[in-house]
């Protein structure tokens, strides 16, 4: 997301660095889901111990909140900085997302057993469905999935009118109703986590990721045909289809990495994981600091960003190009930065 959230200019960005501009599913979209369900993954292996120790649970539920509270109100400032709107700024968010799922996911692992869990995936999914399938929408008229008079919306414009994203207005990417079937991204994940503990062989588990990876990508193709993949709304189809790759995508790293030990190549990745939410956050922040530090040039006051990209990239190559390059160099900033954290053993935790 730092490649797809730092372009040159928003004008001018290749197809697959896009997200879909309503049904269907891009690389782009991928990301997202696939980050929660890895989050789903590491609950199950950060608090299987606390699990079987009931004693402790209140203790853990504290850390579990605070957590989550502390991710929603990292995504809160990036969206109040630096105005510090409060009357008209955005409520939801990526952050703000991730904060409640992880808050309810993690729950629902401490407290529930692996059956309760399937169940409640598939009652997120099929009754997200249903209520978006058939639930007439207040002063609208019959259930739809049009971007500005589904169900979705009409919610998020009823509890949060003033305080959704600018770009539509009246409806919001990480809405209120939406964020259910990320929960079940995030579970699906955690069943999988759970999975990979077990005492069973490598060649085992990797078998039954694909199967079970497969199986998710063509239920998800399927109700496709009924309740169109999509990204904005979280469909149940894109549930099972991103949780699907995300299986066939784990898969393939555990037999790479842990069972045929490639593991120089990884590097890269490591350093950016290890620090992930640090660097989506200062990503975020640091741009609008730079918008508010000004440069006089000859056709008057620009952003330093601005000057930066049009003084460095735009005069050497295509827009497009120059676009994807001013992209890649915030890459390889956080990359020079995230490396020397790493090497010195600096991981912020949130």
């Amino acid at each position: 997301m730092i490649l797809v959230n730092n372009p040159g200019n928003w004008g001018k960005i290749y197809a697959p660095l896009k997200h879909a501009p309503w049904n269907g599913c891009t690389p782009t979209d991928l990301v997202f889901p696939f980050f929660l369900f890895i989050v789903g993954v590491s609950i199950a292996y950060a608090l299987e111990s606390s699990k079987h120790h009931p004693d402790t649970h209140k203790a853990v539920l504290i850390r579990i909140v605070r957590r989550g509270l502390t991710l929603f109100a990292l995504g809160m400032f990036l969206a109040l900085f630096p105005k510090f709107d409060f009357d008209t700024v955005r409520i939801p968010g990526v952050l703000q997302r991730i904060g409640v799922v992880f808050i309810i996911a993690a729950i629902l692992f401490l407290k529930t057993d692996r059956k309760t869990q399937i169940w409640t995936i598939a009652t997120l999914l099929v009754g997200y469905w249903a209520l978006m399938m058939f639930i007439p929408v207040p002063g609208i008229g019959q259930a739809n999935l049009q971007p500005t008079t589904n169900l979705a919306a009409w919610l998020d414009n009823l509890l949060l009118s003033e305080h959704l994203w600018k770009q539509s207005k009246v409806w919001d990417p990480e809405g209120i109703l939406s964020t259910l079937p990320a929960v079940a991204t995030a579970l699906t994940g955690v069943l999988v986590g759970q999975w990979l503990k077990k005492p069973t062989a490598p060649g085992d588990k990797i078998a039954w990721l694909m199967v079970w990876g497969v199986i998710c990508v063509c239920l998800g193709l399927i109700w496709d045909l009924h309740f169109p993949i999509n990204k904005i709304l979280w469909t149940s189809s894109y549930v099972l289809y991103t949780s699907g790759l995300a299986m066939l995508g784990l898969g393939l790293c555990y037999w790479l990495i842990d069972v045929k030990g490639y593991q120089k190549f990884t590097t890269p990745f490591l350093v950016y994981g290890v620090n992930a939410i640090t660097v989506f956050f200062l990503s975020g922040l640091i741009p609008r600091i730079m918008g508010m530090i000004k440069v006089d040039t000859a056709n008057g006051e620009v952003d330093s960003k601005t000057w930066l990209y049009e003084s460095f990239y735009t005069p050497f190559l295509s827009p497009i190009n120059a676009s994807l390059a001013w992209a890649l160099t915030w890459i390889a900033f956080w990359m020079v930065i995230l490396y020397i954290m790493y090497k010195k053993n600096i991981i912020i935790k949130v």
